[in-house]
């Protein structure tokens, strides 16, 4: 370690790096773990409030003075940048980082430009869609509509990047837009329904799974603050949606029976493995993470799929869920101890997106305006549950493997 830094430029270093874990979804309880660590290797006594978009450190620099340094992000962080924040963090919890250095090295994951062009995250959000199609409801249509609606979705989210007031409105603009084209769409071909599966795809980045999952694990954590907030916040959006698809449909005079949640696939049962490789493919663009982590990206996109897909014929729709986000999260932390292996969450989120918790949330929302709204509200909480308790029950399966072979590794570090 270098020289014992000042305490005023470790209480602001600490603030700052948790503040960008809580842009990057960690989940609080591991801000708060990295609070403690890194200021126990500064020998420092520092008390703490961490919620997820803002933390605040209060050191004691001797006697009665004392040192407070609040920090906050106004926009959660890109997916590429999750890569050098990683290492920063290991660093710093490990005590190999000083404080400046640590800023230093913040600075720049902070400042880091966008690795990708526009016009190349909005095609891989087209491909991303047409992935999810694949998976959803494989059908030549709703593959081509999925590519052409995800073009225009994936316009919309640059452009709100680029205009922030215009950024909360987009959900709703791109729900409104997806419904009223499949609508129209539809009766232009003599279609009698509009499947509610062909809206998903293009509109499976507002989906707020990451959000529900991170509220789940903190409430269990007894984080009611934190859980609470995030839980309100995952409903606000999937309302959102839902209001973007009522409203185009109210316009365009749909009656509720014309929308179903039937699943239909007319071109193969290889369809959705397709999908997944697919999918990969669209997250490499549209995320934008370095070349070398494809193999990583297909090969636990393909083992979260896998469980869900066995836990389906197995155990049936609502466990499924539960069984992907159980391998997806223990095989993520397992790999994490390969060599060369990219940093746990960059795997979990992806995988985790590809199982679509806040689809099943998203129809259930829309069906409560329906006749079958007094069984979509406890399918929907279910859905998004299930994923969730499978991604804390693997953070806690990987646990226990740990503690049973720290003993045999412990000359390994």
């Amino acid at each position: 370690m270098p020289d014992t830094p000042l305490p005023e430029e470790q209480v602001r270093f600490v603030a700052r790096l948790g503040a960008a874990m809580g842009a990057a979804n960690y989940p609080v309880t591991l801000v708060r773990q990295m609070l403690e660590r890194v200021s126990s290797n500064y020998g420092a006594r520092n008390d703490f409030i961490a919620l997820p978009n803002h933390v605040q450190v209060v050191g004691h620099a001797g006697g009665s003075g004392s040192i407070v340094k609040a920090a906050h992000l106004d926009r959660d962080l890109r997916f590429d940048q999750m890569f050098p924040l990683a290492p920063l963090i290991a660093d710093a919890m490990a005590g190999r980082v000083s404080p400046a250095r640590g800023e230093a090295r913040l600075d720049a994951v902070l400042d880091k430009k966008p690795p990708r062009r526009a016009w190349a995250s909005v095609l891989g959000y087209a491909v991303q869609s047409v992935g999810f199609a694949l998976l959803l409801e494989p059908t030549p249509l709703n593959v081509l509509v999925a590519g052409g609606l995800g073009v225009v979705v994936g316009l919309f989210w640059t452009t709100g990047q680029r205009v922030p007031g215009l950024a909360p409105l987009v959900p709703v603009l791109s729900a409104f837009v997806v419904t009223a084209v499949c609508i129209i769409g539809a009766r232009e071909l003599g279609m009698d329904h509009v499947g509610l599966r062909a809206l998903i795809p293009p509109l499976a980045m507002f989906l707020p799974g990451a959000a529900i999952t991170l509220a789940v694990i903190e409430l269990t954590a007894r984080d009611v603050i934190s859980g609470s907030s995030r839980l309100i916040a995952g409903f606000v959006q999937i309302a959102q949606l839902a209001f973007g698809i009522l409203i185009a449909s109210q316009m365009l005079q749909t009656d509720d029976t014309q929308l179903t949640s039937d699943a239909i696939n007319k071109i193969g049962p290889w369809a959705p493995w397709l999908g997944v490789a697919v999918y990969s493919a669209g997250v490499m663009l549209f995320l934008a993470p370095p070349r070398s982590f494809l193999p990583w990206l297909l090969l636990i996109t393909y083992l979260g799929y896998s469980a869900q897909y066995l836990g389906d014929l197995l155990l049936g729709s609502y466990v499924s869920g539960f069984c992907g986000g159980v391998v997806l999260t223990f095989a993520a932390l397992a790999m994490t101890r390969l060599r060369g292996s990219p940093p746990a969450i960059t795997m979990i989120l992806p995988g985790f997106w590809l199982l679509v918790p806040g689809s099943m949330g998203l129809i259930g929302i829309t069906e409560l305006f329906g006749a079958d709204g007094d069984s979509a509200l406890p399918a929907t909480l279910i859905s998004m549950v299930s994923v969730s308790l499978g991604m804390q029950a693997g953070l806690v399966l990987w646990q226990l493997v740990r503690q049973r072979s720290r003993p045999a590794s412990a000359f390994r570090s």
